[in-house]
């Protein structure tokens, strides 16, 4: 992991691998879907990646024939990078995701495929914030909407 100065409060932190993304969330397999956090600017945004392997257990049953990946993952790998810039700008251990809205899905993802994900923070109060999100493959955009993140204990903004 990478630290470096912005004109923010927080550091710009680079390169969370696997260990630094479970010491945040407390997802564990096979409910923990990032693979990477590329970059975290804490409360402000951030982006990651999770890879698309066949091996998945929703391909077993969505679809057999033709896989592709369930839209409730891409939203949940979504709310987990939420997650990550929501936590490390002081939220309790474990949020929730509190809200979908206006989700729109452009393309399937298949096995073999990376997405690369963004959250930016658009607004918030004491104990929730709200980001913009969105999942690319090869540029193109997947999915993309507006989720909810709550912190149940309401220590922090975020």
């Amino acid at each position: 992991m990478t630290t470096t100065a912005t004109t923010t409060a927080a550091p710009v932190l680079t390169g969370l691998g696997h260990d630094q993304i479970r010491a945040v969330l407390p997802h564990r397999w096979p409910m923990l879907l990032l693979d990477r956090v590329t970059r975290v600017e804490p409360g402000v945004k951030g982006t990651a990646t999770k890879n698309v392997a066949g091996t998945e257990l929703w391909f077993q049953g969505h679809f057999p024939n033709e896989a592709v990946l369930p839209g409730i993952v891409i939203i949940e790998s979504l709310a987990q990078l939420a997650g990550v810039v929501f936590a490390l700008a002081g939220a309790s251990e474990i949020s929730y995701l509190a809200g979908v809205r206006s989700m729109r899905f452009r393309r399937p993802v298949v096995p073999g495929d990376q997405l690369v994900l963004s959250a930016e923070r658009t607004a918030g109060g004491r104990g929730f914030a709200e980001y913009k999100v969105s999942a690319r493959v090869d540029g193109q955009i997947a999915a993309e909407g507006n989720l909810t993140i709550a912190d149940p204990k309401g220590v922090k903004n975020g």
